[in-house]
């Protein structure tokens, strides 16, 4: 009788040991993305000979990855935490590795294109060199999946040579839906031409494409010299507040103005500022920290823009932050010096 006892509570807390394993380490095939944290930039970025600021500069970052049974149960209650079906996350075919690499290709991009928005603003030696236009992932079910792969340098266009991703959009923008476009790629050293079929695409408004999102490889040289230290946080939406820190550390006025200043958004070349997802969870982050001001993409005054959900956001978690609106770079320096 009591080596029957002793078996079943053996088999019992065996039983319970792997349950917790299980609810703890388990991947399920759903992503959860929740509030980040909203970090001061000094340490992430450093220009030579750059005096400190009596405020900070915040990168808010979202916390993401593949959801166990335990995360999924809290996410379920918690506000501001969302369950993505894996597929809506990952492509086909593209793993977690591949996923995270991708994320911070895209943050090196976004690294250089604030770089160069802050020196030319401050008017500061920069010199760029191109170094080629890559395939960051393809649309499933779009024009060049099947044809095209992540990682894929795309050389030339019907004969024009391709130098940086505006350049092949611009040129497809030309193009009617239906039209065929002679591609030039490079694969693994191997170079080959393949032919692509525009059509018309649900997330361009109907106009064409083919289904691809690219990234220029940029070989950016700058004086005084610059350092950043992002380690293996990703993603392009840091730019914004990049440009604004890059800037602060270049000019002698402290912009800060002694203010935690956050925001979002990915910047191009020309400074303009773009959508970001997850906005609502990077208020909620910028709010734990303390911040006083949140710059958010205004997207021309769209009605669901960033902005219009960030100050909506705002209101439900009762913060003081100021929420501003802003469509581009200068919108958000101007801002700054005229506090």
């Amino acid at each position: 009788m009591f080596q029957t006892k002793s078996k079943t509570r053996l088999i019992g807390f065996f039983v319970a040991f792997i349950m917790v394993i299980l609810l703890f380490s388990y991947q399920l095939p759903f992503y959860i993305h929740k509030p980040g944290h909203a970090d001061p930039l000094n340490p992430v970025i450093e220009v030579d000979g750059a005096s400190d600021s009596e405020g900070d500069m915040h990168l808010v970052t979202i916390q993401g990855g593949r959801a166990t049974p335990f995360q999924y149960m809290m996410a379920l209650w918690r506000d501001y935490h969302d369950i993505l079906p894996i597929e809506d996350v990952l492509p086909e075919g593209m793993t977690d590795e591949d996923y995270r690499q991708m994320q911070l290709m895209m943050m090196e991009s976004s690294q250089e294109g604030s770089t160069v928005v802050a020196y030319e603003a401050a008017k500061k030696e920069i010199n760029i060199n191109y170094e080629g236009v890559y395939v960051v992932s393809v649309v499933e079910g779009m024009p060049a999946d099947g044809i095209l792969q992540s990682a894929d340098q795309i050389i030339e266009i019907d004969g024009h040579t391709i130098n940086e991703a505006e350049d092949l959009i611009d040129y497809v923008s030309t193009k009617n839906v239906g039209d065929h476009i002679s591609i030039k790629v490079k694969r693994n050293e191997e170079t080959f031409e393949t032919e692509i079929t525009m059509k018309a695409l649900e997330a361009l408004d109907g106009q064409p494409g083919i289904g691809i999102q690219l990234v220029t490889n940029r070989s950016v040289t700058v004086s005084p010299e610059l350092t950043f230290t992002s380690g293996e946080i990703g993603g392009p939406s840091a730019g914004l507040m990049f440009s604004l820190e890059i800037y602060d550390q270049l000019t002698e006025t402290d912009i800060t103005n002694g203010l935690q200043i956050a925001g979002t958004g990915e910047i191009d070349y020309q400074g303009n500022v773009g959508r970001i997802g997850g906005i609502d969870k990077k208020i909620v982050a910028a709010d734990h920290a303390d911040c006083d001001i949140f710059f958010a993409p205004n997207e021309n005054g769209r009605e669901d823009s960033n902005y219009q959900i960030a100050k909506q956001v705002a209101k439900e978690i009762g913060t003081d932050m100021e929420i501003i609106p802003v469509d581009t770079f200068d919108d958000a320096l101007t801002y700054l010096q005229n506090r």
